[in-house]
């Protein structure tokens, strides 16, 4: 289906022909029904995607966002291993691959080995059809619980999957991605719950023998006070017309938040701190707050600092501070 290499662009060619001959207001339903259900409690024995319908609706309205969201994180752990690529790339709970998308993006000059593994046998269906020309993946059907053992491999990705599954079965998928891989990637939304997800997991990575490369500086405990505010980033998605119609409004674009770890076991270079708000720019100054080995703080960036300040009004939430000096 798709002849060109991974990217946001080629996804999104892949995705346009997904919803032809199906009238855009069933599409539009399906999206809505399959939301509710995602918000509600999903028990760990029943796929929600359950036909080809629903998995080309659901797939065309949130396979960019996914992508986007894997994508910031990916970047972060580039940034803190430069060197470092993965040869082989388990995907777990993948369904329709974004993930996998996105990985093969990240490291398009030799892309790993991926294998999707997900329960629900339409998502893997349409996931190969998908990528077909786009990049090798073996797509395997197997239920996310206790019982699933995970080939050894490099990269372990399990993005937006941990809240479908019980506490205990979370537990255990972390601890078997924990022992199979060298690098560990989880991405949940970027909402409250999302977030303390992703510190019991980034809890159960420390304590397994890895290091926090993103978006931590550091390995120890997160300092923000449980219940006061929680860590997420930001990734910009363009919207198709699917999800103008779902979600009304006419911009081109939405904000996707999301909250992430990457861990591994090989040594990396974590940034010095992290902006963990959007930057604040004023008439002479910009201000954002970062986290950094001491904790919480503010920085303020001013005209005088001259070239950090061209790169304060370049920055980004989510950038490490101050910039990664170049080559």
């Amino acid at each position: 289906m798709n002849a060109s290499a991974p990217s946001a662009d080629s996804l999104r060619a892949a995705l346009a022909g997904l919803l032809d001959g199906l009238p855009p207001t069933q599409a539009a339903r399906a999206v809505e029904r399959l939301i509710a259900n995602y918000r509600g409690t999903t028990p760990t024995d029943a796929p929600v995607l359950r036909d080809r319908s629903d998995v080309a609706a659901y797939a065309a309205y949130r396979m960019p966002a996914t992508f986007e969201a894997v994508r910031g994180a990916l970047g972060a752990l580039r940034d803190a291993a430069p060197e470092w690529a993965p040869a082989t790339h388990t995907d777990v709970g993948g369904g329709t691959g974004a993930a996998s998308w996105a990985v093969a993006e990240a490291w398009e000059e030799a892309p790993p080995r991926t294998t999707v593994i997900d329960w629900a046998e339409p998502a893997l269906a349409l996931g190969r059809e998908l990528a077909e020309g786009a990049f090798d993946a073996e797509w395997r059907g197997e239920r996310i619980g206790t019982a699933l053992r995970l080939p050894d491999t490099d990269l372990v990705t399990v993005s937006y999957v941990l809240k479908e599954l019980t506490e205990a079965d979370r537990a255990t998928l972390v601890a078997e991605t924990a022992r199979a891989a060298r690098a560990v990637v989880i991405v949940e939304p970027g909402t409250p719950d999302g977030y303390e997800r992703i510190i019991a997991a980034r809890t159960l990575l420390v304590d397994a023998g890895f290091t926090v490369a993103a978006p931590c500086p550091h390995s120890g405990a997160c300092p923000i006070a449980p219940g006061t505010d929680w860590c997420h980033f930001s990734a910009r998605v363009s919207r198709s017309s699917l999800h103008r119609q779902v979600k009304g409004g006419s911009l081109p674009y939405e904000d996707e938040k999301y909250a992430y770890v990457a861990a591994t076991r090989f040594p990396v270079t974590p940034a010095a701190s992290r902006i963990t708000r959007r930057p604040q720019i004023r008439k002479g100054l910009v201000q954002f707050d970062v986290c950094g080995p001491d904790g919480l703080g503010r920085e303020t960036v001013t005209k005088r600092h001259g070239t950090l300040y061209k790169q304060a009004r370049d920055a980004e939430w989510g950038d490490s501070w101050p910039p990664h000096e170049e080559g």
